[in-house]
C-alpha cells in the first residue's frame, strides 16, 4: 500500500502541475490578462475559507508575508478583496471577497471547467469519473477534519 500510495501522491503533484499549465497555456479568457494564476488563487482560498489574516493566507499559498501584502494590495485597488480590522482583534485585519470577486471568480471557474471539460471529453467515462469525485470528496473531508 505505502508504494501505492507514493504513486498516488506523485500522480496528484504532476497532475496539479500539468493542470496548471494546461489552464494557464489555454484559457483565452480576458479576466486572465488582468489578474494573476497567483491572484485568482488568494479569491479561491477566501471564497473556500471566508475570511483570513494576511498571515493565514501567506501560510496556505505557502508564501512569505510580503508576497501576499503586493497580491492584496492590487487586489483591494482593483476592487477584488476588502481588508476590515477583526472586530475581536484590531490589530489584526481580516480580508474577504468583495461582489466583484466573486464575480471574477465565478468567470475564471467557468473558463476552467469548460477548458477541462473538453480536454476529458471522451477521454474518460461516467463511471471513472463517478469514483474520482467519490475519491476526491473523500480526501477532502480528511483535509478538512484534519486541518480544523
Amino acid at each position: 500500500m505505502r508504494n501505492q500510495l507514493q504513486e498516488a501522491v506523485e500522480l496528484f503533484e504532476e497532475v496539479m502541475i500539468y493542470g496548471t499549465e494546461h489552464v494557464v497555456k489555454n484559457l483565452d479568457v480576458p479576466i486572465w490578462k488582468d489578474y494573476s494564476p497567483e491572484q485568482i488563487h488568494v479569491l479561491k482560498i477566501l471564497s473556500a475559507y471566508g475570511q483570513l489574516s494576511s498571515g493565514q493566507l501567506a501560510e496556505i499559498q505557502g508564501v512569505h508575508k510580503s508576497a501576499i501584502s503586493s497580491r492584496l494590495k492590487k487586489l483591494v485597488e482593483k476592487d477584488l478583496v476588502q481588508s476590515e480590522k477583526d472586530v475581536n482583534d484590531q490589530r489584526m485585519n481580516r480580508i474577504s471577497l468583495t461582489e466583484k470577486g466573486r464575480e471574477v471568480l465565478s468567470i475564471s471557474n467557468a473558463a476552467i471547467n469548460e477548458s477541462v471539460e473538453n480536454l476529458l471529453k471522451d477521454q474518460i467515462d461516467e463511471q471513472e469519473l463517478e469514483q474520482f469525485i467519490k475519491t476526491f470528496r473523500k480526501l477532502k473531508s480528511i483535509l478538512v477534519t484534519k486541518e480544523r
